[in-house]
């Protein structure tokens, strides 16, 4: 998907663009490449991300290929109201770790005139939707499904798969913690493991 802004057309008008699927899947790839094409188009651009994300870099977003930009950390969506009234391009990266005040601010974002780019997992490690994404889905002008590779079989994968017993709903983890699955090999660890879990009772 290639958008930007036409500078021709006098009507400001801002849109938000999801960029989603599972882990490994280039998400963050996908949202650097948009910010620069925007900042070749001279537009004022900022990225933003939720500043419990520090797997990579404190402050920079950080692709699992090595791609990096500068970034602005926040604690809450809001902030970001805040930060980013000068820019024309906004994006944001693991916005599933944000609540769902993140689906008001990218709303009142893109209707103050502004191009919002929001990248996240749209499902957790259990296969169900996971934060304000799906929110963000239904209120979204452009939608984007990325996927990963499944670790098992080599078919496209769209779950990602913990593979340890932690049984939080965030846990921060890259290969050491997580693999990318299709939906037949998540069905088949996820029955395997409930098997498992009930022979242990």
């Amino acid at each position: 998907m290639f958008l930007e802004k036409d500078r021709n057309i006098n009507v400001k008008s801002g849109w938000i663009e999801i960029i989603c699927g599972s882990m490994f899947s280039g998400k963050t790839e996908e949202l650097i490449r948009r910010l620069n094409r925007a900042r070749i188009a001279k537009q004022k651009v900022e990225i933003f991300k939720p500043a419990i994300d520090t797997r990579y870099d404190e402050e920079n977003v950080v692709s699992h290929d090595a791609k990096s930009v500068s970034s602005t950390p926040v604690e809450n969506a809001s902030q970001i109201l805040f930060y980013a009234e000068e820019f024309e391009v906004v994006g944001i990266d693991e916005a599933q770790f944000f609540d769902n005040e993140l689906v008001s601010v990218c709303n009142q974002l893109a209707d103050q005139g502004k191009r919002v780019i929001v990248a996240g997992l749209d499902m957790d490690f259990l296969g169900k939707p996971f934060g304000p994404i799906p929110l963000l889905l239904a209120s979204a002008e452009y939608v984007t499904k990325v996927h990963a590779i499944c670790m098992r079989c080599g078919s496209l994968a769209s779950y990602s798969h913990r593979t340890t017993q932690d049984q939080k709903l965030v846990l921060l983890g890259e290969t050491d913690a997580y693999e990318p699955l299709c939906r037949k090999c998540f069905a088949a660890t996820r029955n395997q493991t409930e098997k498992i879990g009930y022979r242990k009772k």
